[in-house]
């Protein structure tokens, strides 16, 4: 793609820019407004050369742009030397965090502007120059073949970490953008280009004043000798990034009035053509009734009193949303799935512990844990631990004991309770993105990302186009986070309606427990259909080999509770020990 860039064009006349600089301008101020009012995000990436001009483009922008509005988010270089010395290195972690997770912290709400100064496809090729072409060689640790399910997902999982360089990056960038732009964002991409010889001439240029040297460093001045190298590196990423929701276009960066006037004219283009866009009036009645849900606001139905024919028709309603819903959700997944899937119709619920039994167990789990919590430390192995399932399964007390055998500065409880209005603004996966775990740190997760597919589906929260494309959107996410080197382990608890049941009723006679009982509990009884459909197109459509999914018996709260500990062990053991 490369090549198509025109270099032998005459500079643009001045007078000529000017006059097309202003009307553009004026157009650009306008629309800014327009799309803040529509709540239409613009993010508005730009890659190229080093001194190729891209900060003097974004700062040409953001001169008559309202700021409160805007924001710019600078990619910094790697680091080769921490790169090197990363403890994860030899447990295939890639660094602290995902490398896409700083472009998800940066990213403004719907109806903001978000510059990227370079960004995922710099990170990309930097990180291929390095470890292919440099001195940095990240290792990948090896799992033998194994038997257990627990150690076959750790295998996949490894599998993962091996996978192509290039092609992997070439994933998450689609990914990200398609995301993006399905939930309401408009995505433009420019790269910059410049020939080897002016790059030469600026960063030379800018090293020699005294006023920017500061500018270019020595590693800066170094990449003019990988020109050939990250030019293949780039053009390979622009071929196969020039998806037709966010493709890319190419500034000849050696002509900056020109440059200037191809950015404004491409950028109130997508504007224009965004805001003429129909809007979807059913994300719309679903996002507003969310907006009602985070300000407190829910449906309540009376639960007590009713006659048979009120629940006969209660329980028909809820059979024929559940039929529908279900009739909505997609037929199969573009991920592999696992063979052998969960079903809520063949938990057994008669398993159990004896309590001398559990107390023996949970001990000796408990101190393997603690153990294999401080050399996944040392190995900066991140451990994501996610827990969803039916209210009073005992989700609260597996965490408890979990979270009991390690260090209180090692892990960190993430709740999901209803969005808020800045997380309602962005993406869904946004504000899971934004709590991860540090590399050798503990994330434990009280219900997740499968908010998405579960109670905003059944409570309509979501559109049924939002909540259907949901499904492959969380498998990206947990891809992105197995590849980053993370241990993901899913546990659905499950409780039988009968032991539910009983369980709410001793909440609701116990002062110290009433608060765990609320009418919100008892009210999603009723739509027990909707949710179990809701779970098992779950299961269904998300249970891949790398992240399957694990159930929980927890009709014996003491069962669940020692089962989730030994799986969490036997994962670590293969991770670090490859067992």
């Amino acid at each position: 793609m490369l090549e198509t860039v025109d270099f032998s064009e005459e500079p643009l006349p001045k007078e000529e820019y000017k006059a097309r600089r202003d009307q553009l301008t004026e157009q650009l101020v306008v629309l800014q407004q327009q799309a803040r009012a529509a709540g239409v995000g613009l993010v508005v990436l730009f890659e190229g050369w080093n001194g190729a001009g891209k900060g003097s483009r974004i700062s040409d922008l953001m001169y008559n742009l309202d700021a409160r509005a805007t924001s710019v988010y600078v990619t910094e270089n790697i680091n080769v030397a921490d790169m090197a010395a990363f403890p994860g290195n030899s447990q295939g972690v890639t660094g602290f965090y995902p490398s896409m997770q700083q472009f998800w912290n940066a990213l403004g709400m719907r109806g903001t502007i978000t510059f990227y100064d370079r960004g995922w496809y710099t990170t990309s090729v930097q990180r291929m120059l390095y470890t292919q072409f440099g001195d940095v060689k990240i290792k990948h640790g090896k799992v033998k073949r194994p038997k257990a399910a627990v150690a076959r997902a750790v295998h996949e999982a490894a599998e993962e970490r091996h996978i192509d360089a290039l092609r992997g990056a070439l994933a998450s960038a689609a990914d990200f953008e398609k995301q993006l732009t399905d939930d309401g964002y408009v995505v433009v991409k420019f790269f910059v280009h410049v020939t080897k010889e002016a790059q030469r001439k600026r960063l030379t240029r800018l090293r020699e004043d005294p006023a920017t040297a500061w500018r270019v460093s020595d590693g800066k001045m170094a990449t003019i000798g990988e020109y050939e190298e990250a030019y293949r590196l780039y053009d390979n990423l622009l071929e196969g990034s020039d998806f037709s929701y966010a493709p890319w276009h190419l500034i000849n960066g050696e002509d900056k009035r020109r440059a200037n006037i191809a950015i404004a004219e491409t950028l109130v283009d997508a504007l224009s053509r965004a805001l003429a866009a129909a809007p979807d009036p059913a994300a719309a009645a679903a996002a507003a009734k969310a907006q009602a849900n985070s300000a407190g606001s829910l449906d309540e139905a009376p639960i007590e009193g009713r006659s048979a024919d009120v629940q006969a028709a209660i329980e028909q309603a809820a059979a024929a949303q559940a039929a529908e819903q279900h009739a909505h959700a997609p037929r199969a997944s573009r991920f592999r799935i696992v063979s052998k899937l969960p079903s809520l119709d063949k938990v057994d619920h008669t398993l159990s512990l004896e309590p001398d039994e559990y107390k023996r167990r949970l001990k000796a789990q408990q101190e393997r844990l603690n153990k294999l919590e401080m050399e996944m430390y040392q190995a900066r192995v991140p451990l994501m631990v996610m827990f969803e399932g039916w209210d009073a399964a005992g989700k609260g007390g597996a965490i408890k004991r979990v979270a009991q055998a390690l260090d209180a500065r090692a892990y960190t409880i993430f709740p999901s309770p209803a969005p808020t209005k800045p997380e309602l603004l962005h993406p869904h996966l946004w504000r899971y993105w934004t709590r991860l775990p540090k590399a050798g740190h503990v994330g434990i997760y009280d219900r997740s990302w499968y908010g998405r597919v579960l109670v905003e589906r059944v409570e309509g929260f979501a559109s049924n186009a939002e909540w259907a494309r949901a499904y492959d959107e969380i498998n990206e996410f947990e891809q992105d986070l197995v590849r980053w080197g993370a241990v993901l382990l899913k546990f659905w608890v499950d409780v039988s309606p009968d032991e539910q049941l009983a369980r709410f009723r001793a909440r609701q006679d116990d002062p110290a427990k009433q608060w765990k009982i609320t009418d919100e509990d008892w009210r999603n009884r009723d739509k027990y259909p909707q949710y179990k459909s809701a779970v098992e197109d779950m299961f269904r459509l998300t249970s891949t080999p790398f992240a399957p999914w694990i159930v929980l018996e927890s009709d014996d709260k003491r069962f669940a509770r020692v089962k989730a500990l030994e799986i969490i062990n036997d994962a670590l053991e293969a991770r670090l020990h490859g067992e």
